[in-house]
C-alpha cells in the first residue's frame, strides 16, 4: 500500500525533477539563442582572419622579394589589356559609335 509519506515524497521528487528540467531548458535557450551564437561566429570570425593576417605578414617579412614578384605579377595580370594598348601589342577594335569613314582600314 501507498502511504501519505509515500506519496509526498514520490511529489517532492517530481517537483525537483521538474526544476532541474526547467533549468536544463532555460539553459539551452540562453546557449542556442541566435544573438549569441551570430555573435560567437563573428568572434570565431575575427580571430581567424586576425590569425591569418599575422601569419601572412610573418611570411611576407621572411620572402620580401617573392611577395614582390608576386604583387608585380597581380599588376601585370590586371593591367595587361592596358599595357599591351600602349605598348601597341594589341589593336583597339573600331568603336560601333565611331563612323565607318573614320576608322582606319588596315
Amino acid at each position: 500500500m501507498t502511504t501519505p509519506a509515500d506519496v509526498i515524497a514520490a511529489e517532492a521528487r517530481a517537483t525537483a525533477a521538474r526544476e532541474r528540467l526547467n533549468g536544463t531548458v532555460e539553459q539551452l535557450q540562453v546557449q542556442l539563442a541566435p544573438k549569441k551564437l551570430a555573435r560567437e561566429a563573428v568572434d570565431s570570425a575575427t580571430e581567424g582572419a586576425q590569425s591569418m593576417a599575422r601569419a601572412s605578414i610573418k611570411t611576407a617579412m621572411r620572402n620580401p622579394s617573392t611577395v614582390t614578384g608576386g604583387a608585380a605579377v597581380l599588376i601585370l595580370l590586371l593591367c595587361r589589356r592596358p599595357l599591351g594598348r600602349a605598348l601597341g601589342l594589341i589593336k583597339r577594335p573600331p568603336s560601333a559609335a565611331q563612323p565607318a569613314h573614320l576608322r582606319h582600314v588596315r
